[in-house]
């Protein structure tokens, strides 16, 4: 702790400005995470700090372009090893006995920084990452050995235009006709991470077979890939249209059995909540930890402004919200590692909660920094501040992996059954 208060005042502009004495490392107690995990997590911890941190500001300002995507540090995660945390070593991954404990943990220490990479980690790692372990050994090969070394870049695509929230295989517009060992794909997959950089796309198609996720190239004739979408926030984290157009694929390129497809896609997005979960904590420690260093620097008539009992209970209402948010994610991580595929209703109530705590949060901090805190940049200091970012790249979280009005629905039938939920 002191050591990162001494480094916190020996460095200057953004890095400075998001290097806070850390509260979780003194408020949270952490009796679920194994050794394993704690290790990871440090690590995590410093990578972020060497090699994230200092990118962060510039990566939250400029608006999206290909130009934006952090290609050199997207390489370093690879070097890191981070990419490998959720994978067996048979592919080029760590091997670990907690795998997703880990991973989960390592998205939270990137987010307290930037959430776009953790976000970029997450479609990358978890998403197309899991889909890909569920196949074959050449795919997995070709694919998820890059992945993880981080060679190649992946996306994962269900979203269309008229399917996101309903993946259902009535709503599915992307089809895949099978003749002759070869997929022939048409449609259209909307808001696709990494998709303007990515080499790859893992893509839920609907078959007469039933759903299928192909493996596509992106660079295969009849692929197009749009301009990024302008975004809030998360602006690193590139998003755009991918469209198909007679686009042929081998049936070699397919995960699993025919009609699998959903139950793969859903596998990974429940895995991927957790991960957003961790992304909400992280930013929401990364809120916490700024409004409390304005709330002990600051004074107004004649006291700091953490004396006024208004901001010490509702920072001890946001201390004991973020430890409830992050034992959530990890108890749902544990029971992943442990071989549940569903592990609600944890996972659910981990999006939920860390997610909106995290927008909560962020506001809060604005509220406490004042015009500081609406502040990207004080000219006359030439200062940088990081709580307008979180602000702007929170929102996002209580949206994707599953909005958090369905993660009520999950919740809600594990209280009154489907038959009442529906």
């Amino acid at each position: 702790m002191i050591e990162t208060i001494k480094e916190s005042l020996a460095m200057t502009g953004a890095t400075a400005s998001r290097l806070a004495v850390r509260y979780s490392d003194t408020m949270y107690h952490d009796l679920l995470s194994p050794a394993e995990t704690l290790a990871v997590r440090a690590e995590s911890r410093a990578f972020a700090e060497a090699e994230i941190a200092p990118r962060a500001y510039a990566l939250s300002q400029a608006d999206e372009s290909v130009d934006l995507f952090p290609h050199e540090l997207f390489q370093a995660i690879g070097r890191q090893g981070l990419f490998g945390l959720s994978f067996g070593v048979e592919d080029g991954g760590r091997g670990l006995d907690y795998p997703v404990c880990a991973t989960v943990s390592a998205i939270e220490e990137m987010a307290y920084f930037s959430n776009p990479v953790a976000a970029v980690y997450d479609v990358h790692c978890i998403l197309a990452g899991r889909a890909l372990s569920k196949a074959g050994p050449e795919l997995r090969e070709r694919y998820l050995r890059p992945v993880i070394a981080g060679q190649k870049i992946a996306s994962f695509a269900t979203t269309e235009p008229l399917a996101s929230t309903d993946l259902s295989p009535k709503t599915l517009r992307t089809h895949a006709e099978l003749v002759d060992g070869v997929y022939c794909v048409n449609g259209r997959k909307r808001f696709i991470t990494n998709s303007p950089v990515a080499d790859f796309v893992v893509a839920l198609c609907m078959s007469p077979d039933g759903p299928v996720m192909l493996v596509i190239d992106l660079d295969t004739p009849g692929v197009r890939v749009g301009a990024p979408d302008l975004k809030l926030g998360n602006r690193c984290q590139l998003t755009a249209d991918i469209e198909f157009n007679d686009v042929r694929v081998a049936e070699t390129q397919r995960i699993g059995s025919p009609g699998d497809g959903l139950r793969t896609a859903l596998a990974s997005l429940t895995y991927g909540r957790v991960g957003i979960a961790a992304c909400g904590v992280g930013m929401a420690q990364a809120a916490f930890d700024q409004g409390m260093a304005h709330l002990l620097s600051r004074e107004a008539f004649g006291r700091k402004l953490g004396a006024f009992q208004h901001w010490q209970f509702r920072m001890a209402d946001r201390a004991m919200e973020i430890e409830n948010a992050r034992s959530l994610y990890l108890k749902a991580a544990r029971r992943l590692d442990a071989g549940e595929s569903a592990p609600e209703p944890e996972a659910a109530m981990a999006k939920a909660y860390a997610t909106e705590l995290s927008v909560s949060m962020a506001r809060d901090a604005i509220q406490i920094m004042g015009g500081y805190g609406y502040m990207r940049k004080l000219a006359a200091e030439d200062r940088e501040y990081p709580v307008e970012a979180i602000y702007r790249d929170a929102k996002i979280g209580e949206i994707y992996e599953g909005p958090n009005e369905i993660q009520r629905m999950i919740i809600a039938r594990r209280l009154f059954g489907r038959d009442v939920v529906g």
